[in-house]
């Protein structure tokens, strides 16, 4: 089921079939509007917003399974991968940065770069230097968007892809809102600390594996390496990045590590494959 609800998923995704209110954060964000009227939210509250939609999915797939003969479960595993794969504003922020830097906009490519990937101050970076920033930020984004959701379906199940979702969804929203939400940022890093070296180790065996296999083994053990860094510097490890052209803002590294996020994300799918043909997964 993993592997029929992904494809499903990705298809819809990359057709935009599916209207921003009604992706995973979308339909999030109206529960978070109401919790953040609190001036500040418990631990035991966040706990139990965190928790509460994995709990719902895990009721929902307990009721329905068997039920005719497997077919609602089914539909469980695609409606959840396909809510929880749909990011039409990472998608139109990245299209816009490319039409920026086509025409030669520099302003609005930092605007655009700000927008895909808000976590990052981009004030010190030059021009030239933007173009392997946002490459980074792809990298970063393809595991944070679709590589750790993919995993958690794989070995959870709809249950952890919807947790691990939810968590990600607060701990962006309050670093948008400045605000500290207990419990949030502590269990996304564990959330994020195994499928961010798994993921990682995937850009070894898509890129140059000599060079990046240095970068994943000096950081994968380090129980304190922040995910980010981990898929960043594997990612610029494991891909020779052309020369930059004389444009005001050079596309070559964006697009060569945007090609080889495609390929770590290909590379997932055929071992999913593999592995559902061999029946070690469902």
């Amino acid at each position: 089921m993993a592997l029929f609800a992904l494809l499903v998923a990705i298809v819809v995704e990359r057709l935009r079939l599916l209207p921003s209110s009604w992706q995973f954060d979308g339909l999030l964000l109206k529960y978070y509007q109401r919790l953040i009227q609190q001036e500040q939210p418990s631990l035991s509250t966040m706990t139990l917003a965190a928790v509460t939609p994995a709990a719902i999915v895990y009721l929902l797939t307990w009721l329905v399974s068997g039920v005719f003969w497997g077919v609602l479960s089914v539909g469980v595993w695609v409606v959840i991968a396909v809510l929880c794969f749909s990011h039409n504003p990472q998608r139109q922020a990245f299209k816009q940065y490319i039409q920026a830097a086509c025409r030669g906009d520099v302003q609005a490519c930092f605007h655009y770069a700000n927008e895909l990937d808000p976590s990052q101050n981009l004030t010190t970076v030059s021009e030239k230097q933007l173009g392997t920033q946002v490459g980074q930020s792809v990298a970063w984004i393809n595991y944070r968007y679709y590589g750790a959701i993919a995993l958690y379906l794989i070995i959870l199940g709809p249950v952890g892809a919807v947790l691990y979702c939810t968590v990600r969804f607060y701990s962006e929203q309050s670093r948008h809102a400045n605000i500290e939400l207990p419990l949030i940022d502590n269990l996304l890093f564990v959330l994020d600390w195994l499928p961010s070296r798994i993921f990682a180790f995937g850009y070894v065996l898509s890129g140059h594996f000599s060079k990046a296999i240095s970068a994943w083994l000096s950081q994968v053990l380090d129980p304190k390496r922040s995910a980010r860094d981990i898929i960043t510097q594997v990612a610029l490890a494991a891909e020779t990045l052309p020369e930059s052209s004389s444009a005001p803002v050079c596309l070559q590294s964006t697009i060569a590590l945007l090609q080889l996020s495609k390929r770590n994300f290909i590379l997932l799918i055929t071992l999913l494959s593999l592995m559902t043909i061999f029946g070690v997964v469902n």
